[in-house]
């Protein structure tokens, strides 16, 4: 996998930003529109306060998508990855994935790691066209409706 930009074409001109507590209230805009079960105020703050990476990606004043990601022993966990609804299909959770491996490489992470649910098909392939591979499922990880679980497909990405 090259970790290199490669925007979408005809895109507006895009560039990341540090998630803060002053555009939470857009993050969570878009988190509550993208996600039957989102994160709450609360997952985002206690990411910001761990020390988490919390980038935006922004075109002007609008969001584009973000992500959070967990550093450990040589490897990364992405934790939430979205691309605001208006502007998916476009390319734009590539560019988002590829900033997050060009972060872990430079911070010696060798894997890349993360769930998705197993019903999630649109988000699978992105993940799968990146690189990354089915390595475990986590039986009844996510929240589902009407009091139900999910199972999550746990994919890794050598860097």
């Amino acid at each position: 996998m090259s970790a290199v930009f490669s925007p979408p074409a005809n895109a507006p001109e895009a560039r990341f930003e540090p998630l803060t507590l002053a555009r939470l209230d857009d993050v969570l805009d878009v988190e509550y529109r993208a996600y039957s079960h989102p994160w709450t105020r609360g997952n985002f703050t206690d990411a910001m306060a761990s020390g988490y990476q919390a980038q935006l990606l922004m075109a002007g004043d609008r969001l584009l998508g973000y992500f959070v990601a967990m550093m450990g022993v040589d490897e990364v966990h992405l934790l939430n990855i979205t691309v605001a609804p208006a502007y998916q299909k476009q390319g734009w959770a590539r560019v988002l994935l590829d900033a997050l491996a060009l972060w872990s490489r430079g911070r010696g992470a060798q894997w890349l790691w993360l769930e998705v649910r197993v019903s999630n098909e649109r988000a699978l392939h992105v993940y799968q066209a990146h690189g990354f591979r089915r390595v475990g499922e986590r039986k009844r990880y996510y929240p589902a409706p009407a009091g139900q679980r999910e199972d999550a497909v746990v994919m890794s990405l050598p860097l």
